[in-house]
């Protein structure tokens, strides 16, 4: 005997039917089958609206009905020829009546006893089973229909019934075994049941699985076969993970993990009778027939996939007795589970502190009200005296299950999984594992549970690439150049470092366009014209709300209300690369709290290009710190911007043009009287100083500027008109160092000075042909270390310090170290 059972997605409509007619005849050609089928997809939820409806005194249930009707009438007209119609539509209008009939007395009485309830849902089994037995008959199959109420036996609890096995299958083994009822194919309907009394039960919703599960067990079926709308399980809901993968095989035990823990393939009671017996379960693809689908059965295969897959279970609270009259004392835990078992409130999960100060179990969230009450009546006397605390109930967290068998063999997987949540910000509430390892269960907030299914399935699951997801702020010269360089490396990196880049955030100060899926980079400044508008609050919210995986902010302004951001976002575990340099030179508690916040979080906070643009300046910094070595002096032309102007001024073209040409060519700040000014030069001297390990203030640092203090009043054009009335004053500095055969440099000095004290000074200097900073043309930086280790001959860093595309790259780098922690 072969049993299939199909769900309701399989019998939902007229092509659906035809479906599992084919897959049925195909069976057929082996042995006989019991074919066990739900309600019509939504059947069940109508019926149950219903129900409900009509117990409320509404009269809108004859609505309901005269739908549930007309669904079924369509479907008969649509399957069976004309004139094989007439006694399915009779059948169909007799279930119809009954069901109109049980709601006007639920509509008279206005109340709704779980009897009644199973009553009126069964009709949903009854009426799709009837139709596809009378589409059978069409066919000429010798098929018959059995009420699966009389061979499945169970207790009196209604809406979730426990079927008294023994009972049941001798009742089934005894039909099967009467001549008279040899057929070819017998249709069920699945999930209804009676009681001794013969009043409808129901097996819970899903319960058509479990029927099918009976049929096997009780007849010794070679196989059961359950046919639903995919092509069998997986290793996470392909809902939540899109590169979810198929599971071609997994053990009862397995199986039993997943579903109870939130995987909807299966019903979770279905796996206990044909466990027992050894039964291999077949999920398979109804609209998908030909795929082998997945194969549950007693061993778990031997592979390198010592992870079988990921659930969850939402609309769960938690629940904890805590209170320090506990400790030591038998008999708290009985007394805890059994108020719960006396309210017939079931436990999903329990984990204690081996302090025994508390206990903590897991429920589903519509029982939480009802235990509350249960327990706090239990523990009355203890909290009166202050012994217990009043229950504590905590909502809006959710079960997360990593499962597999061979974990076990397998130490590490608890300390990657919870690695891996912390690495993304997911603050674990509680974990339990049972010593059977066959599952490691956490509870987590809810709105984290997308977030971790997806980081978990990528570190178990997903060896090609890892995802990392880009907000990036700021769409100027270098934000730009760095959307281009991302969209033309973008296959590159993820076929040599296994990076997926996915820029699913663009914001300039005005607009900003989100993507989850990921913005197409095509048209990505066409879109920017269109997008909605939104300041950088509204960016950061959206950031935090999305909470992607692996998701890391992009800063490329220059505006302190985006760097005021970073302390929101760290905080919530999202990584950090800033061109902006004005949280790092920002007061030095800031500094530090963003550094903390990064730590704390498992975040990365990067800013290489703060100094030097793509110059591995703060990364050769942090190497020589980080191996013990101690820097004594910093000497540094720190500004592209200055030393390409003061390159390019020799008297003959105007000051004010060489610096527009500077600003033209994408070298200096959007108000290049930070650069002039000397102020960008600070703080990049300043966020050196403070990466080797010196407290530092801007107000530290001395300024020889070299351009008046009324050059900074008003606009920018007015700065330049202000350069072009004292052209002669530049002339001036240019020819003093000429005349001495010196080059003019913009100089930035940090050193330690006897106390031990860090001194930093920044200014204009003349450079002799002697020195290093001679020789450094065009917009070049060059930085030299003076350490322990190098306390003669500096380690020198030089290159270009300034520039759209350099920059770019920095940044681009600096992501590429982010997402590869």
């Amino acid at each position: 005997m072969q049993v299939l059972k199909f769900g309701g997605s399989s019998v939902g409509s007229e092509k659906a039917i035809g479906s599992v007619v084919e897959i049925v005849a195909q069976s057929l050609q082996n042995k006989p089958c019991i074919v066990v089928v739900s309600a019509m997809q939504g059947v069940t939820d109508q019926l149950l609206m219903l129900a409900q409806t009509a117990a409320q005194g509404n009269e809108a249930y004859k609505t309901i009905i005269e739908n549930i009707e007309q669904k079924h009438l369509d479907i008969v007209r649509t399957l069976l020829p004309i004139q094989q119609q007439s006694a399915t539509l009779s059948i169909v209008k007799q279930l119809i009546n009954e069901i109109e009939a049980n709601c006007e007395g639920l509509f008279m009485l206005k109340e709704l006893s779980p009897r009644m309830k199973d009553k009126i849902v069964c009709y949903g089994e009854l009426l799709s089973s009837k139709i596809i037995a009378a589409t059978f008959a069409a066919k000429g199959i010798n098929q018959q229909w059995v009420d699966a109420r009389e061979l499945i036996k169970t207790d009196s609890n209604f809406l979730n019934a426990v079927v008294d096995k023994e009972l049941t299958y001798k009742t089934i083994q005894d039909y099967f075994k009467n001549p008279a009822n040899a057929f070819d194919l017998y249709i069920a309907p699945g999930f209804i049941s009676s009681d001794k009394e013969g009043n409808t039960t129901t097996l819970g919703r899903g319960g058509s699985d479990y029927t099918g599960a009976i049929f096997a067990a009780a007849l010794d079926a070679e196989r059961l076969e359950i046919w639903t709308d995919v092509s069998g399980m997986m290793t996470a809901d392909p809902r939540i993970v899109q590169n979810a993968k198929e599971i071609p095989q997994i053990s009862y035990q397995e199986a039993m993990e997943l579903s109870h823990f939130g995987a909807k393939v299966i019903y979770p009671p279905t796996i206990q009778p044909v466990m027992h017996k050894n039964i291999p379960v077949l999920i398979k693809n109804t609209f998908d027939a030909n795929h082998p689908g997945t194969i549950i059965q007693n061993e778990s295969p031997k592979d390198d996939n010592f992870i079988r897959g990921i659930s969850s279970i939402q609309d769960i609270c938690l629940l904890s007795l805590e209170g320090s009259g506990m400790v030591g004392i038998p008999g708290f835990s009985k007394r805890l589970f059994e108020a719960l078992a006396n309210k017939q409130i079931n436990i999903i999960l329990i984990t204690q502190s081996s302090s025994e100060h508390s206990i903590c179990v897991g429920v589903n969230i519509q029982d939480a009200h009802q235990a509350k009450i249960a327990v706090d009546a239990e523990f009355e006397k203890e909290i009166q005296i202050q012994k217990v605390e009043p229950l504590i109930i905590e909502k809006e967290v959710s079960i997360l299950a990593l499962v597999g068998e061979q974990m076990k063999s397998h130490p590490g997987v608890s300390g990657k999984m919870f690695s891996v949540l912390g690495r993304n910000g997911i603050n674990v509430r509680a974990i339990a594992q049972g010593s059977s390892e066959k599952n490691i269960t956490a509870v987590i907030a809810t709105s984290d549970v997308r977030k971790a299914i997806n980081v978990l399935h990528e570190a178990f699951f997903e060896t090609s690439y890892k995802q990392v997801n880009l907000y990036i702020a700021g769409v100027g010269n270098v934000g730009g150049k760095l959307i281009d360089q991302i969209k033309k490396q973008v296959g590159y990196v993820q076929e040599q470092l296994r990076l997926q880049i996915n820029i699913v955030g663009i914001a300039n100060s005005k607009r900003q366009i989100i993507n989850q899926d990921g913005i197409d980079l095509s048209n990505w400044r066409e879109q920017m014209v269109e997008a909605p508008l939104g300041d950088i609050n509204k960016y950061v919210n959206t950031i935090i709300e999305n909470n992607l995986r692996n998701s890391v902010f992009v800063d490329v302004t220059a505006h302190e209300q985006v760097a005021n951001a970073y302390a929101q976002l760290l905080g919530k575990a999202v990584s950090v690369v800033a061109c902006n340099k004005i949280a790092c030179s920002s007061p030095y508690d800031n500094y530090l709290k963003l550094k903390s916040l990064a730590r704390e979080y498992n975040a990365s906070f990067l800013f290489e290009t703060n100094v030097g643009a793509s110059l591995p300046i703060i990364g050769t910094l942090n190497n020589l710190i980080l191996s013990g070595d101690s820097i004594n002096k910093i000497q540094a032309v720190l500004s592209g911007t200055l030393n390409f102007v003061f390159n390019q001024y020799d008297g003959t073209v105007p000051f004010a043009q060489v610096v527009r040409q500077a600003q033209a060519e994408g070298y200096t700040e959007p108000d290049p009287r930070m650069d002039l000014g000397g102020t960008d030069v600070m703080r990049k001297i300043m966020i050196l100083a403070r990466e080797a390990g010196n407290k530092i203030e801007m107000s530290d640092i001395e300024n020889e500027g070299f351009l008046p203090a009324t050059y900074f009043d008003g606009s920018v054009e007015d700065f330049y008109k202000e350069m072009e009335k004292q052209e002669a004053h530049f002339k001036k500095i240019y020819d003093a160092a000429a005349a001495k055969n010196c080059k003019l440099k913009f100089v930035a000095n940090f050193e330690n000075d006897a106390n031990g004290k860090g001194v930093a000074k920044v200014g204009l200097q003349h450079i002799e042909p002697s020195s290093d900073f001679y020789h450094l043309y065009g917009k070049d930086n060059l930085v030299l270390f003076y350490s322990g280790r190098y306390p003669e001959l500096p380690l020198v860093v030089k290159g270009a310090g300034a520039g759209a595309d350099v920059t770019a790259s920095g940044v681009f780098a600096d992501i590429i170290r982010a997402a590869r922690v």
